[in-house]
């Protein structure tokens, strides 16, 4: 197999950042065990660098992250890739934009994936991450493309950057996985928030020109430039 770490430093750069991304998961309690994955894409390269499935958080290192084509096929690395990897090589070949994907079965958003409920956009924060809802996708079943399929589909006709799977959890995407995973933990703030509103109450919605002036000025807008 070829060796790819130690020849281009990109590869290692790309190898430390997912490694040190998934300390973001379980930092936020958006996973639990060896749940949840973060992947990146190869700039310029028709490549993916993932995590390794099964291994458990805390044993995770830059030199067992898996490199693999946007296909799943493993073009690095000594451990099989994630289970989510065809799903997300899917992502990938479909959404040239895409460079980072994440997913997890943090714990409110998941309750809202396992409603079939869209997270209603009742908060500021929501019109600025996720430009409206956070839009649930169809039903799929792990092991191949279905869920990459099922991801694209959703994400395409909206302009959130996370999506809640039916019946199985959180992927989200990003111009980088950094990007990606900042997507999956609003997603969970939102989630948590949306459901206590519901219990005190009705939650207020915001109207929709609202909902564009505040996507608008948070991404174009708001930060450094």
């Amino acid at each position: 197999m070829t060796v790819l770490t130690d020849v281009d430093a990109t590869f290692r750069r790309l190898r430390e950042e997912v490694c040190r991304l998934h300390a973001e998961l379980t930092r936020y309690e958006l996973v639990v065990w060896t749940a949840g994955n973060v992947s990146a894409r190869v700039p310029d390269r028709d490549l993916l660098v993932i995590k390794p499935s099964g291994v458990a958080y805390d044993q995770l290192t830059p030199d067992n992250m898996v490199v693999c084509d946007l296909f799943g096929t493993v073009v690095d690395g000594d451990h099989a890739p994630s289970s989510d990897t065809d799903a997300q090589a899917y992502v990938y070949r479909h959404m040239p934009h895409v460079g980072g994907v994440v997913h997890t079965h943090s714990t409110y958003a998941t309750a809202w994936a396992a409603r079939g409920e869209p997270i209603p956009c009742v908060l500021t924060m929501m019109a600025d991450e996720f430009g409206g809802d956070v839009p649930v996708g169809p039903f799929a079943l792990i092991g191949d493309d279905s869920i990459g399929r099922g991801i694209v589909q959703t994400l395409s006709q909206s302009r959130s950057p996370a999506v809640l799977m039916r019946n199985h959890g959180v992927f989200s995407i990003g111009r980088t996985a950094r990007a990606a995973v900042k997507a999956a933990v609003m997603c969970e703030d939102v989630a948590r928030t949306v459901h206590i509103a519901r219990q005190l109450g009705q939650p207020l919605p915001i109207a929709e020109q609202h909902i564009d002036s505040l996507y608008d000025r948070y991404q174009n807008v708001y930060g450094q430039r």
